[in-house]
């Protein structure tokens, strides 16, 4: 056993300098759903700045250092305060914001969200199936983003007013009717929340013939 510690310890000691940069500092989350849609696409694969807020003891939720404020419009992965499982949405409410849906329309502390050019398209639900959506370009708080709505479904398209408590944070997919967010898990505590997604790294169409999606390669994330 020593002697294969030995010599094996410069690649022992490489992996545990990956494994510390993937838990600490940045790590890269393929995207599995379709909740994000139009920003972020099944098959995308974003890179996570794990720093952007806390600096945490890896493994686990203990934030050691605050580096940053969460601001509204980041897109954010976090861990799902109803069951764990991580999550990626858009940041709409910081802790004191009262925050409102009316018909599908968001508003912040009050003042109703903008929202420009408004455009059908189909939506693919899988197995070449699509279904009528609008997107259209929602200003949030001085952040533009493109979101989706789907007409034919069942979804909450009212709630609140609701007061965001300290120390939380709520977040909503942009394609609003089809994503399990603060409306349905709640406001996540900032302990809770992994880091900002700022980039899509590569991306392939896994809904579809599986090709690589080269026009997102390195893509920012709006």
């Amino acid at each position: 056993m020593k002697n294969w510690l030995k010599n094996n310890r410069s690649y022992i000691l490489f992996m545990c300098c990956f494994g510390f940069f993937r838990l600490a500092i940045a790590d890269w989350n393929p995207i599995p759903s379709g909740s994000m849609r139009p920003t972020l696409l099944e098959g995308d694969v974003v890179l996570v700045n794990r720093l952007a807020y806390d600096f945490k003891l890896p493994l686990t939720n203990h934030v050691l250092v605050e580096l940053g404020s969460p601001e509204r419009g980041d897109v954010v992965t976090f861990k799902s305060p109803k069951d764990g499982v991580q999550l990626i949405k858009r940041l709409i409410a910081v802790p004191g914001d009262v925050v409102e849906m009316r018909d599908e329309v968001l508003y912040l502390n009050g003042v109703a969200s903008q929202y420009q050019g408004p455009v059908r398209v189909q939506e693919p639900v899988g197995n070449g199936v699509t279904m009528p959506a609008i997107q259209a370009q929602e200003t949030l708080s001085g952040h533009t983003h493109t979101v989706q709505v789907l007409p034919q479904v069942n979804a909450m398209r009212n709630f609140g007013p609701m007061q965001v408590p300290q120390g939380q944070y709520f977040f909503l997919g942009d394609n609003r009717d089809n994503s399990a967010d603060s409306r349905y898990i709640g406001t996540v505590p900032r302990q809770l929340l992994v880091g900002r997604a700022h980039r899509v790294l590569v991306s392939a169409d896994i809904k579809g013939n599986w090709l690589p999606r080269w026009d997102r390669l390195v893509q920012a994330i709006q």
